[in-house]
C-alpha cells in the first residue's frame, strides 16, 4: 500500500475528484480481458498532459510504479497493476477529438478516445481510419497504440502503425517529448515513435497522437468462400493474392468454430463447411470491387471450394460479418478456460502451421478451434481447457509452449497484435536471443531508469 501522504499528493496535482483509493475503484481496475486480477493502490484521471508530466515526475521521485491504461480490453494482460501502485486511467477527461484536418488528412486525438468514435467521426466528413480490432467499440487509441493493434481490415490496409504519424509523451521523469510528425516524410533524428508503438506503457506515456487518414472507399461487398477443409483454405489464401487479390479482410474460421456458431448461437452456415474464408472487397468503381470479387471466386474454386457467396445488400454483408464477429463467444463450449493466442506466420506457411496445431491438440487430448486474420497470416488460436482442473491448464500451457515454438521455427511471432504483457513474457526467450532481450532491457533502462512505467510487462 502506498502512504497517505502520496494520495493528498496527488490530490493537490489532480485534485481530490480524480484521485480514488476506495475498494470499488480499485476491484474495477484490476483486471483486463485475462481475467486475472492484480489491484492496484489508488486510480488517478489525469485532466491533461501538465497532470501525466507532475504525475510522473512525483511516482519517479518516489518509486511508485504506474500502469497506464486504455479499456482494459487487452487479452495480454498489459494493464494489469501486478506491482500495485498507481493505474493512470485515461477515459474521463483524456478523451477528445482534438483536430480533424481534411486538408491533410490527419486527426489528432488524446488517448482516451474511443477506436470507433474516430472511425465514425471522419466518415461523416469522407474519410477512413482502417484500424478495426475486434474492440472498436470500447478500446481505446491509446491502448491501440500501445499495443500495436490490427483487426479485419490490416490484410489491405495495415496496423495501427502505418497510420501513426506523430506522438506526444511524457517521460517517467515527467519530461514532454514529440516523435514524428504531421508531414509525410520525416527522416530527421531516430524513429522514436517507432519505438514507443507497441511497447506496452514501458517507456512513457503517450498524451497525444496524430493519425493518418485516407479517402473512404465509395463500394464495399462481402464475399464467403467455403472450402472442404482447412489445408484447402489456407492455400487459397495465399495463392489468392499471389494472383492480384486484394481483399480489405479475408477472414478465416474452422471447422470447429462453425460448429460452435451453429450449436452454441444457431447460426445458419454450410453444412459442408470444413472451413471458411469471410471477407469484404472495396473500391471507388463498382467494376473494381467485380474485379477482386471474380479473382478471388475463381482462385478459390482452383483450390476446392464447394461454393463463393457474394452480398448484394448491406443487410446480406452485416450476415455474412455476424458468424465472424461471433466466433470468440461461440467456442466456449469447448471448455471453461480459453488459452487464446494470435500467433503470426508467413502466410504461405498457414496450412502447416495449422496442420502441426491441430496434431497437437490431438496429443493433449484438447480442442484447438482457430479463427483468425488468415489475410495478413495472424491466427487465433483457442486452447479449449477445464479452469477448474490444474493438470489440464498444465498441459494447456505445455501445447501453447509447442506451438510458439514451431512458430518461431516457421519465421513467424508470439503475437500478431494482442501484445506480450505478462501471459506471453515467459517465452520471449523463445523468439529472440540472448543480445536482442539485453537490446529491450538497455532500451527500457534508457527511458525508464527507475522502472516505474509497468514493471513486470513484457518480462522487461
Amino acid at each position: 500500500m502506498i502512504e497517505h501522504a502520496h494520495i493528498h499528493a496527488f490530490e493537490n496535482i489532480v485534485n481530490k475528484e480524480n484521485v480514488y483509493s476506495d475498494k470499488a475503484h480499485l476491484i474495477a481496475y484490476s483486471y483486463d480481458a485475462t481475467r486475472e486480477r492484480y489491484q492496484p493502490d489508488a486510480v488517478l484521471f489525469p485532466r491533461d498532459e501538465k497532470d501525466v508530466s507532475n504525475i510522473l515526475r512525483y511516482c519517479n521521485e518516489h518509486k511508485i510504479a504506474i500502469t497506464p491504461r486504455g479499456a482494459g480490453s487487452g487479452f495480454t494482460g498489459g494493464a494489469l497493476p501486478k506491482n500495485g501502485g498507481i493505474v493512470l486511467a485515461f477515459e474521463k477527461h483524456m478523451n477528445k477529438i482534438l483536430e480533424i484536418d481534411t486538408k491533410n488528412l490527419v486527426a489528432v486525438v488524446q488517448p482516451g478516445v474511443i477506436n470507433k468514435d474516430l472511425q465514425k467521426a471522419v466518415e461523416k466528413i469522407g474519410l477512413f481510419y482502417p484500424p478495426d480490432p475486434a474492440s472498436e467499440e470500447y478500446s481505446t487509441l491509446g491502448g491501440n497504440i500501445n499495443e500495436n493493434a490490427g483487426g479485419m481490415r490490416a490484410a489491405k490496409y495495415g496496423i495501427t502503425k502505418d497510420y501513426v504519424m506523430a506522438l506526444r509523451a511524457v517521460l517517467p521523469n515527467g519530461e514532454i517529448i514529440r516523435a514524428g510528425k504531421k508531414t509525410i516524410k520525416d527522416v530527421a533524428g531516430y524513429n522514436t515513435a517507432g519505438i514507443l508503438i507497441a511497447s506496452e506503457g514501458t517507456l512513457a506515456v503517450t498524451t497525444e497522437i496524430t493519425l493518418k487518414l485516407i479517402p473512404k472507399p465509395k463500394f464495399t461487398k462481402a464475399y464467403m468462400g467455403i472450402f472442404p477443409n482447412v489445408e484447402d483454405a489456407m492455400n487459397a489464401v495465399f495463392k489468392s493474392l499471389a494472383k492480384g487479390a486484394n481483399p480489405v479482410a479475408m477472414e478465416f474460421l474452422d471447422s470447429l468454430v462453425v460448429s460452435a456458431l451453429k450449436r452454441k448461437l444457431g447460426i445458419e452456415l454450410p453444412e459442408d463447411a470444413g472451413a471458411l474464408l469471410i471477407g469484404d472487397v472495396d473500391g471507388n468503381v463498382q467494376e473494381e470491387v467485380d474485379l477482386q470479387l471474380a479473382i478471388l471466386e475463381q482462385s478459390f474454386k482452383e483450390n476446392n471450394a464447394s461454393g463463393f457467396e457474394v452480398s448484394n445488400s448491406e443487410e446480406e454483408r452485416v450476415k455474412l460479418w455476424y458468424a465472424r464477429r461471433n466466433a470468440s463467444p461461440s467456442i466456449t463450449i469447448y471448455g471453461s478456460k480459453k488459452l487464446n493466442e494470435d500467433i503470426s506466420v508467413p502466410r504461405s506457411k498457414l496450412p502447416e502451421a495449422l496442420s502441426f496445431i491441430y496434431a497437437v491438440g490431438k496429443k493433449y487430448n484438447f480442442k484447438i478451434p482457430c479463427f483468425g486474420h488468415a489475410g495478413d497470416g495472424n491466427i487465433h488460436v483457442n486452447v479449449m481447457v477445464d479452469g477448474n482442473d490444474q493438470k489440464q491448464l498444465e498441459l494447456g500451457h505445455q501445447a501453447i509452449k509447442e506451438i510458439f515454438q514451431l512458430v518461431v521455427d516457421m519465421g513467424g511471432t508470439l503475437s500478431g497484435e494482442h501484445g506480450i504483457g505478462l501471459s506471453k513474457a515467459p517465452f520471449m526467450e523463445i523468439a529472440f536471443n540472448t543480445a536482442e532481450l539485453e537490446l529491450f532491457r538497455s532500451i527500457k533502462k534508457a527511458f525508464d531508469p527507475n522502472n516505474i512505467l509497468n514493471p513486470g510487462k513484457m518480462g522487461l
